[in-house]
């Protein structure tokens, strides 16, 4: 009985409805119906996180083999599975836009209609059958239409993810010289938005960092402020920190709330340990601001004296005026107290200082 499905299956074959040894088990087209075996075409699986959103392709890709590829193997005006053996399937964890058109969260099967000048791409519902054969067009999902691109030689038909963006990437079929891309897009803020309400709805939300996370995203992403100036709140509420106020000071900066952003910044430089205050004035100093910046050096040394950080502080004060012989002597004073993985970072600005060089240019 085996071999007759086995023969059975190999006339098949020859008839093209497993399109040719590209799908088959063996050479001659016949599947294994017993065994596990290594197919002619291999499996594959490609996968892409845009933003919050993970798309997914699983295929079988057939080799070129000297064949004529398009036109040929894959006939121009018929639906093709875009792969070989089973459906190629397309996931999406959340809601997408496929060459600006929507397309809900799910996993479909991917099928082409190629042609010269312009190729078919068809997302459709049934993502569970066998190529193209039992293909309808009424389980069609979508369909969207691109251009096709000449390309180097692939031998094994290859998905790629191309062209990556903050919230989108051209999804790309390659096979022999032709390129095929098809551009997903997603809306990026307002999936991390539900996102991060779920989240806060979790462990995220029972302590002061999640909130505060989820008020920096706002910030940082110059989006719904006023729920990030909420979540920020929450975060002071469960614990006050120089972290939150901090981050707090400059939400309100960005509303235009400068007054009460200046009291709040205030308030968490009060609280700030000497690494905060330290690290809070040397980016100060970075990004222009290197009055205030040696202000707080200064606020260092007056708080902590006898942190390294507040040497370290002190040797940059001196640098700033010259002095270079107290620039060294602090310096030296700082790399004695340091934890062993800064002491790196540390020599280097000696050796500057040793040789009259100021380590604040």
């Amino acid at each position: 009985m085996r071999l007759i499905c086995k023969w059975g299956l190999s006339i098949l074959a020859g008839m093209g409805v497993f399109a040719g040894s590209a799908a088959g088990q063996f050479k001659n087209g016949s599947q294994a119906t017993e065994l596990t075996l290594p197919r002619v075409s291999q499996h594959g699986e490609v996968e892409q996180t845009i933003g919050l959103t993970t798309v997914t392709i699983n295929y079988t890709r057939p080799l070129a083999g000297g064949r004529e590829i398009m036109g040929k193997v894959v006939p121009y005006g018929k639906v093709w599975r875009a792969g070989a053996n089973e459906n190629t399937t397309i996931a999406f964890s959340e809601d997408v836009m496929v060459e600006g058109k929507p397309l809900a969260a799910g996993r479909y099967g991917l099928h082409m209609i190629p042609d010269k000048e312009q190729w078919t791409i068809i997302f459709s519902k049934n993502s569970t059958s066998w190529g193209s054969f039992s293909y309808d067009e009424k389980e069609d999902a979508l369909r969207v239409a691109v251009k096709p691109k000449p390309a180097e030689m692939v031998e094994a038909l290859t998905y790629t993810f191309d062209d990556v963006k903050e919230d989108s990437a051209a999804a790309t079929l390659r096979w022999d010289k032709t390129a095929v891309p098809f551009r997903v897009a997603t809306d990026v803020k307002t999936i991390t938005m539900k996102s991060i309400r779920n989240q806060l709805r979790s462990t995220g939300g029972f302590t002061w960092a999640g909130y505060d996370e989820a008020a920096q995203w706002c910030l940082d992403n110059n989006y719904e402020l006023e729920q990030g100036l909420k979540w920020e709140d929450t975060s002071i509420q469960n614990e006050e920190r120089f972290e939150n106020l901090e981050t707090k000071s400059r939400i309100l900066e960005a509303m235009g709330k400068k007054e009460e952003a200046a009291k709040t910044l205030d308030a968490a430089l009060g609280m700030a340990n000497a690494t905060q205050l330290y690290i809070y004035a040397r980016g100060l100093q970075r990004s222009g601001n290197v009055k205030r910046a040696f202000e707080l050096y200064s606020l260092v040394v007056k708080r902590n004296p006898n942190h390294w950080l507040a040497h370290l502080a002190q040797a940059r004060i001196a640098s700033n005026t010259g002095d270079f012989t107290v620039a060294s002597n602090e310096m030296k004073l700082a790399i004695a107290g340091a934890p062993e993985a800064n002491k790196p970072f540390l020599e280097p600005l000696l050796a500057k200082l040793e040789g009259k060089d100021d380590i604040n240019q």
